[in-house]
């Protein structure tokens, strides 16, 4: 048996999965995020913990654990976990979609000339070093006393055996790693004020990063060794879920943020574009990675101010053969690719007195999609395509957004036939990965298809001009 934990923004989730990769028992704790100011996410640290042990003594309750062979981690990235000299955060961490460190992006790429060639990526204010830099400038008294810091994941790593490790895919999105050569940058550290010294060590995402501590495998009846996997960052994990670690697969993510992500043979960068360029979980395997901040959150936003629930929104719709008169930007909390622009913000653009609920929800899906649009052309200008494309996400649970993104990308969309537990398949996979010595290409297998949802060519077509309207919008009113 295996256990793959998913360290998410708003909930962990534990699976439990035996030899076949069949689900045998899973939990869920919910998460909350502080915002102390406008623009600031964080969370702390001990409530992913204690989220951890509820949702291991449930499984452990509902299942017996004795047969438990390894475990995999899957997280959320790029937050900051400052830990002292006693291994104790010294303040909540500092989350993925906080924004409060642009000002610091640009000094770190004007201290690094050559940051973007190293990393991979444009300096953004949700990558880790960013937030450093605003810890030594405007918490200075946090930044001194800072002995190592950790990614999310990689802190209920170290409750889990007592090591300071990462994996190659998560470290990537720190702006400290050399992607290409799938280690720490000496010089990308210097201009944070760090060095190894306050790295984890680094491991692939299939290989063993430590062992469970006997203390936890006696809480959670388990006898015998129990391998913890270097695990993989959320998107990373979810490709290893789905199947997307060949050359040329890809997925599509309709979660809180948005995801278009391809893997690649090669470290291949497009930072003009505000590309992600990132190791994947297995070794000599890279991707790339159009990001939008607000997916299925834009949807859930809309339901908080109509009071109808996203599902009733989404379900109200019917069958859609066109876009809408009214056009959405989806930048509720900034954008990345392709704008890079933490200040941007959303807006309705075409209303009339005759518009209504249903109007702005088919908006609201169109503009998510245009935004993956957006990325697909920024992989595009990578030299990176793709024939088809996965469906993930809790968003993904909707054909008729699914079908909305099918004609604007003109790409088919597959449907996997099992539930959506992509981040913690993929965890427990590379779990079996580290335990076993297995292959990892052969172990992340793609899943049965349930359904396929096909463009249509007379909507593509309507919405390739849909999408030109969209496309003129940002730079528009970006100054206003």
């Amino acid at each position: 048996m295996y256990i793959g934990i998913d360290i998410g923004t708003s909930s962990v989730k534990a699976v439990l999965f035996d030899d076949a990769q069949k689900i045998l028992a899973q939990s869920s704790v919910a998460l909350s995020v502080q915002r102390p100011n406008p623009g600031w996410s964080e969370q702390d640290p001990e409530a992913w913990w204690a989220a951890v042990e509820q949702t291991m003594d449930a499984l452990a309750a509902e299942r017996p654990l004795d047969g438990l062979r390894g475990i995999g981690l899957s997280g959320q990235m790029h937050g900051a976990v400052c830990l002292d000299h006693d291994d104790k955060p010294l303040r909540p961490a500092i989350l993925w979609n906080d924004g409060r460190a642009a000002a610091e992006c640009a000094t770190l790429e004007a201290a690094e000339p050559r940051l973007r060639e190293i990393s991979g990526n444009i300096a953004m204010p949700g990558f880790t070093a960013p937030k450093i830099l605003w810890l030594k400038r405007h918490e200075p008294e946090v930044y001194a006393h800072i002995d190592t810091v950790l990614l999310p994941k990689d802190y209920l790593r170290f409750r889990l055996t007592g090591h300071h490790v990462s994996d190659m895919s998560d470290a990537a999105g720190t702006l400290w790693l050399d992607v290409a050569a799938r280690d720490w940058s000496d010089d990308l550290l210097d201009a944070t004020g760090l060095t190894r010294a306050h790295m984890p060590r680094l491991v692939e995402g299939s290989e063993a990063s430590g062992e469970l501590r006997p203390e936890l495998a006696a809480r959670w009846g388990i006898r015998g060794t129990v391998t913890v996997a270097g695990g993989a960052g959320d998107n990373a994990a979810s490709a290893c879920g789905v199947g997307v670690v060949t050359p040329g697969s890809a997925f599509v993510s309709l979660g809180t943020s948005g995801v278009l992500f391809v893997s690649n043979a090669a470290f291949s960068p497009n930072t003009s574009g505000a590309v992600h360029a990132f190791c994947h979980a297995i070794p000599a395997t890279w991707h790339q990675m159009g990001v939008i901040l607000s997916a299925s959150d834009s949807l859930e936003w809309l339901s908080r101010i109509t009071g109808r629930r996203p599902a009733d929104l989404a379900g109200a719709l019917g069958r859609i053969d066109g876009p809408s008169p009214v056009t959405f930007l989806p930048y509720l909390s900034g954008e990345r690719t392709p704008h890079n622009d933490a200040n941007a913000r959303g807006a309705f653009i075409g209303l009339a007195q005759s518009h209504g609920p249903a109007d702005l929800t088919q908006a609201v899906m169109e503009g998510v999609a245009f935004a993956f649009a957006d990325c697909q052309a920024a992989l595009g200008a990578a030299g990176t395509d793709f024939a088809s494309a996965l469906a993930v996400g809790g968003g993904a649970r909707s054909e008729t957004w699914l079908g909305i993104i099918a004609n604007v990308l003109n790409r088919p969309l597959e449907i996997p036939a099992d539930a959506d537990v992509g981040g913690a398949l993929g965890a427990a996979r590379l779990a079996i990965c580290a335990a076993e010595g297995a292959d990892p290409l052969a172990v992340c297998a793609p899943p049965a298809i349930r359904a396929v949802v096909e463009p249509d060519p007379a909507a593509v077509a309507r919405y390739a001009d849909a999408y030109a309207r969209y496309r003129a919008l940002y730079p528009a009113i970006k100054e206003i």
